[in-house]
């Protein structure tokens, strides 16, 4: 028998003042069985921190040739790819070909990332974004999730704030391209 998704209830409110971004939204996150916990956080945290109308999550893990979160236009093309953890060069430059803009979301150390990305054949490897997340709120967040959570993720001045459970998890972002990472 297969195993079925975990089905995790979030009510989030989101003030990015980086962006001037002030929602409010409730979004159903569907953790695969073979889904580790930090990858079901960052890709959730990856929707907050790029939200937009339409955003929206892929059907997941077991489709290869989709992101981890997306924004399609309303013609189908791919607006936004956002993928998570590390992923190789090969599928980057793939994305790099569909979508108007890719994004790379990961809580490992950009340095390392960069270093492995370095020197590969990625389309349009100048505009790829790369996005830390802070160890000191993620490692922190996994202990505290549930699955009904309201959440308070905030963003200012390159800081995020997740507040949760009642405590607060902070800690910085750091942005960059991987042409400012690797020289070129």
């Amino acid at each position: 028998m297969a195993l079925t998704a975990t089905l995790h209830t979030l009510r989030l409110t989101l003030n990015d003042a980086d962006r001037s971004v002030y929602e409010t939204f409730e979004l159903r996150i569907a953790r695969h069985p073979s889904e580790t916990l930090p990858y079901m956080l960052t890709r959730t945290l990856a929707y907050c921190l790029y939200w937009e109308p339409d955003i929206a999550f892929s059907k997941g893990l077991s489709t290869t040739d989709e992101p981890a979160v997306w924004v399609k236009t309303l013609d189908g093309r791919v607006k936004l790819w956002i993928d998570v953890g590390q992923p190789s060069a090969e599928r980057l430059h793939k994305a790099s070909k569909t979508a108007q803009h890719v994004a790379v979301c990961t809580v490992q150390d950009l340095d390392a990332l960069t270093r492995t990305l370095a020197g590969a054949r990625i389309h349009r490897a100048d505009e790829l974004e790369l996005l830390g997340l802070p160890a000191t709120v993620l490692g922190p967040l996994e202990a505290l999730v549930e699955r009904r959570m309201d959440w308070d993720v905030a963003v200012s001045g390159g800081q995020l704030y997740v507040t949760t459970a009642g405590q607060t998890l902070a800690g910085e972002l750091t942005r960059r391209t991987l042409s400012s990472a690797d020289g070129r």
